[in-house]
C-alpha cells in the first residue's frame, strides 16, 4: 500500500460547523480567522516542513438548502494549496450538519452520499491528477456519543448513541460507494479517538468485565466500516484503507469515576504507553497508521510533542508503518460552548478579531520542541517515505 502524503508532520485547522450544546451554530474556520489567512497560514506551515494539512468542507455551509451546494469556500481552499504546493486530506464533515437534518432523519444518507458524490466531482474538476484523500465523517464514535448520549449537539438525545452511530454509519459508507463511482482510487482516513478505558482499582469481576466492554467500543466504528459488524450497512474490508486515530492528553481513564490518567507515565497507573495503543490497532486491522490529531492546551505544549516523538519513534522503531503526526489545532480555536476561552493547544496562538486580520503568534518552546523532534526522526530515519507528488521528505 502506497504512502500517499506530502509529508509526515502534517497540520490540522480546526473546521467544525457544529451545533454547539445551545443549540447555536459554530464556524471554526472563521472564529479563527483561517479563511481570510489561508494564503499566511499555509506559508507558516512551511517552515516547519508540513506540507500536509487537514481541512473540512463544513457541510452545512456548502449545503444550505437540500442538493444545493455553493462551493465557493472549498474552491478557494484548492486554489491556496494548489499555489502553496500543499496536500489537504479533507473532512467531509467534522461535526455539522445541514439545519434541516440530524443523523436520524431517513434522509440522511442519502444527502450525505450525494453531498460526497458532488464534491468529487467539482474536486476533479480542479485538479484531475493528484491523490484525494477524504475523512468521511470524523470522529464517528465521540459525535455518536456526543450527540446521542449525553445530548450535547444534535441530535440531542440520551441513551440513543448506537442509533446515531448506525446512522452516520451509514451514511459513511454509502458516501465512500458513491465516491469510488468518480474516482476509484479515492483514498479514505478513518480518524477516531484512540482510547484505553481501565477497570478502577479494586474493581470486582462484573466492573473489569463492563471496562473491558467500554474499551472494546472504540473500535466499533472500524468493525462496521470493514464489515466485521453489522453486514446489513454494507461496510467492505476494502473501505477501511488508512487508519487515523486521535490522541489527546484525557485519553485514558477509569471506568465509573472517569478519573482520567496522568498522561506523561500512565503506565504507573495501569495505563498504556502511546506506542502499545498505537502498535495494538495496527495489529488488529494490519493497516497503515497516522495520529491524525493531537495537542495538549496551554504551558505544557512542548512538553506533550517531545513525548508524542517519543512515543511515535519506538512505534516506527517496532516496524509500524505509522505514516504521519498530525498537530491539531495549528493555529489555537476557542471552545465550542462559549468560544472563550481559547485553549492556547495550536502550534501558533491566535489574537483573531472579527473583522481584522489575525496575527498568529508562534508558541516559542513548543516549536523549538517540534524542531528537535523532527531532527531526531531525520537524522535517525524514522519517517515514512511520502507520496512523489510531495517530491520531498519532511
Amino acid at each position: 500500500m502506497n504512502n500517499p502524503f506530502f509529508s509526515f508532520w502534517m497540520a490540522g485547522f480546526e473546521c467544525t460547523d457544529k451545533l454547539n450544546a445551545f443549540g447555536n451554530r459554530v464556524d471554526f474556520i472563521k472564529e479563527t480567522g483561517h479563511l481570510d489567512a489561508i494564503d499566511s497560514d499555509y506559508q507558516l506551515l512551511d517552515t516547519f516542513g508540513m506540507r500536509t494539512v487537514r481541512e473540512g468542507l463544513r457541510w452545512s455551509q456548502v449545503e444550505q438548502s437540500p442538493y444545493e451546494y455553493n462551493w465557493a469556500d472549498t474552491i478557494q481552499m484548492v486554489k491556496a494549496a494548489a499555489k502553496a504546493q500543499v496536500q489537504i486530506v479533507w473532512d467531509l464533515c467534522h461535526f455539522g450538519y445541514p439545519d434541516d437534518l440530524t443523523p436520524l432523519h431517513p434522509m440522511f444518507a442519502a444527502r450525505f452520499a450525494a453531498f460526497a458524490r458532488a464534491f468529487v466531482i467539482m474536486y476533479r474538476e480542479m485538479e484531475p491528477n493528484l491523490t484525494l484523500i477524504v475523512t468521511p465523517i470524523n470522529e464517528v464514535g465521540f459525535i455518536s456519543w456526543l450527540g446521542g448520549e449525553v445530548a450535547g449537539t444534535s441530535p440531542y438525545c440520551h441513551n440513543n448513541g448506537w442509533a446515531v452511530k448506525c446512522q452516520l454509519m451509514k451514511a459513511y459508507i454509502e458516501a465512500i460507494r458513491q465516491m469510488k463511482v468518480i474516482d476509484p482510487y479515492l483514498r479514505i482516513m478513518t480518524t477516531e479517538p484512540l482510547v484505553n478505558i481501565l477497570p478502577a482499582p479494586f474493581a470486582d469481576e462484573l466492573e473489569t468485565a463492563a471496562a473491558q466492554s467500554a474499551n472494546e467500543h472504540q473500535f466499533q466504528v472500524l468493525d462496521i466500516l470493514a464489515g466485521k459488524s453489522c453486514p446489513e450497512l454494507g461496510g467492505d474490508p476494502s473501505f477501511l484503507d488508512i487508519i487515523g486515530v486521535n490522541y489527546y492528553f484525557p485519553n485514558q481513564w477509569f471506568h465509573i469515576t472517569n478519573e482520567r490518567l496522568q498522561w506523561r507515565q500512565p503506565e504507573q497507573q495501569g495505563g498504556r504507553r502511546l506506542n502499545e495503543l498505537l502498535k495494538n490497532i495496527y495489529q488488529r486491522y494490519q493497516r497503515p497508521v497516522v495520529l491524525s490529531e493531537t495537542s495538549y492546551p496551554a504551558d505544557e505544549r512542548d512538553e506533550w510533542i517531545a513525548m508524542i516523538g517519543n512515543e511515535c519513534s519506538e512505534t516506527l522503531k517496532a516496524g509500524i508503518p505509522l505514516w504521519g503526526i498530525c498537530w491539531y489545532p495549528i493555529i489555537d480555536r476557542p471552545d465550542w460552548d462559549h468560544l472563550t476561552p481559547w485553549h492556547n493547544s495550536g502550534l501558533w496562538d491566535n489574537d483573531a478579531v472579527p473583522g481584522q486580520k489575525p496575527n498568529r503568534i508562534l508558541h516559542q518552546s513548543s516549536a523549538i520542541a517540534l524542531r528537535i523532534q523532527q531532527e531526531f526522526f531525520r537524522e535517525n530515519h524514522l519517517q515514512q517515505s511520502v507520496n512523489a507528488e510531495g517530491s520531498a521528505h519532511s
